[in-house]
């Protein structure tokens, strides 16, 4: 009888939920720093897609492609001295992962109270992102999405766990890395490079996704945040 009440208190604590990650904000942001000369002080990345807006992004997803930069397994020069040069631990991308998970970029101009000062009016302004539309059939796009993509990237983009958000990213910047993976030149998910939804896509596709993705900023849940 003791050894099933000392089963059953183990199993117990097995099923007892683990502590939330708890985000240490000034050391996130003393990791984040070096990382704000490309990608910006609010993670929204370069204005013409250059460099890929990271902010709100999949947490697992950051610190995943993190591992990669600094394993080689992704290629990419400039991440070089941010991860394997700085010798940029486990913990630092977990951490610098969520504090890019929760920062949020309105998609519409702020309205403002009038008592904010001349440096907040400034920050407020400069963390809008509105990525451009387009160019593209936005119903076939739609179709193609939810039919190709929304399995992992969510029926709003949004992504899941490991797949990244891909709503309010720069047009430019998923292009690039669509014929990265089409290529060869960045690694996929798929079991083999040649193998999966891009390959059965034509380019004309891939225009219409792109542009669908355009429409799902969404001002009037930017308006109802407080």
């Amino acid at each position: 009888m003791k050894q099933i009440k000392r089963f059953i208190a183990i199993s117990g604590a097995c099923l007892l939920p683990l502590p939330a990650f708890a985000l240490d904000l000034d050391k996130a942001k003393d990791i984040y720093g070096p990382c704000a000369a490309c990608h910006g002080e609010f993670g929204a990345g370069g204005k013409k897609g250059e460099y890929p807006r990271i902010a709100g992004q999949q947490p697992k997803y950051i610190e995943a492609q993190l591992k990669s930069f600094q394993k080689r397994i992704r290629p990419n020069i400039p991440m070089i001295p941010y991860t394997e040069e700085r010798e940029l631990s486990h913990e630092d991308m977990k951490t610098v992962a969520e504090f890019l998970a929760q920062i949020e970029l309105p998609t519409k101009m702020p309205t403002f109270r009038g008592d904010e000062d001349a440096l907040t009016r400034l920050q407020m302004v400069e963390k809008v992102m509105i990525v451009p539309r387009v160019e593209g059939d936005i119903g076939k796009g739609g179709a193609l999405y939810q039919k190709q993509c929304a399995s992992c990237h969510g029926k709003q983009g949004q992504g899941k766990g490991m797949f990244p958000m891909v709503v309010g990213q720069y047009t430019n910047y998923l292009q690039k890395q669509i014929t990265a993976f089409l290529k060869a030149e960045r690694p996929h998910d798929e079991d083999s490079a040649r193998e999966g939804v891009l390959f059965a896509l034509q380019a004309q596709d891939i225009q219409d996704i792109l542009a669908y993705l355009t429409t799902l900023q969404n001002p009037e849940a930017d308006a109802a945040r407080p």
